[in-house]
């Protein structure tokens, strides 16, 4: 793994290019140390996840698999992962590329945002080799709906990018040239919007699904005077007062 953090964004890279950043226990232990640094760095907003090479990653190391190096501390470490990127406050974007597949899809669908190069081939594949996709079966279904989470999960066909963005399991979609610029376009986007804000809005969307959403009012109200009571909504009023975009990164000194 390589972990770089500047600008108020920490980078996580994939980085067993020679494998296509297939998953191993030492990677899914990597990954879970650089997601929970990324999580606690007050000067974070927004995680980018990434892959080395020519893939973002082909999913579980195969070798490793049927050498039997793959037990009970490898799905710990990898689910700690995913649930990380999923409950941190702050927004994570996965860059999909090449082979995305496998273990690299159930990472991308536990991001927030899937910025996927048209090249990428977005596919599962877990059934063919005997076992489940534990990072995504419990939540494929929320992002693409039932139907289509159990198509690609039980048939394990392999989709492109552009068939991706049309079920809605990837965000955006650009050319594998272009792929800096898209990414920067959504960061710049996202320098626009109010970090307090967008906590409160990952966590609450998952709640809904786990409660009747009437039953959330209540936090709903007190996230609200959350955001209401933060320096956010003060650099919002100002900036409408002065006709520009807001700008919550960097955050002033106090």
């Amino acid at each position: 793994m390589i972990y770089e953090a500047r600008d108020g964004v920490s980078w996580i890279t994939l980085n067993r290019p020679s494998v296509l950043n297939a998953l191993d226990t030492a990677l899914a232990a990597a990954l879970a140390e650089c997601v929970e640094r990324a999580a606690g760095d007050a000067a974070t907003f927004v995680v980018v996840v990434r892959g080395a090479g020519r893939a973002f990653c082909s999913g579980m190391d195969r070798t490793a698999l049927a050498a039997g190096a793959i037990d009970e501390s490898f799905y710990r470490h990898w689910i700690r992962a995913l649930n990380l990127l999923e409950d941190m406050p702050k927004v994570a974007i996965a860059v999909l590329h090449g082979y995305s597949i496998g273990g690299g899809l159930q990472l991308a669908v536990a991001c927030d945002l899937r910025l996927a190069t048209s090249d990428a081939v977005v596919g599962l594949g877990a059934s063919h080799h005997g076992i489940i996709p534990d990072g995504s079966v419990l939540r494929l279904a929320r992002l693409i709906g039932l139907a289509r989470a159990k198509e690609l999960s039980l048939l394990n066909d392999d989709v492109s990018a552009e068939a991706a963005h049309a079920i809605g399991l990837v965000t955006r979609v650009c050319a594998p040239f272009e792929v800096d610029a898209a990414l920067a376009v959504l960061l710049e986007r996202l320098r626009h919007q109010a970090p307090t804000a967008n906590g409160h809005i990952k966590r609450l969307l998952q709640a809904s699904f786990h409660a009747d959403p009437r039953a959330l009012v209540e936090d709903v109200l007190r996230a609200q005077d959350d955001c209401m009571r933060s320096w956010e909504t003060g650099e919002a009023n100002r900036a409408w007062k002065e006709k520009r975009e807001p700008v919550f990164h960097p955050r002033p000194a106090p």
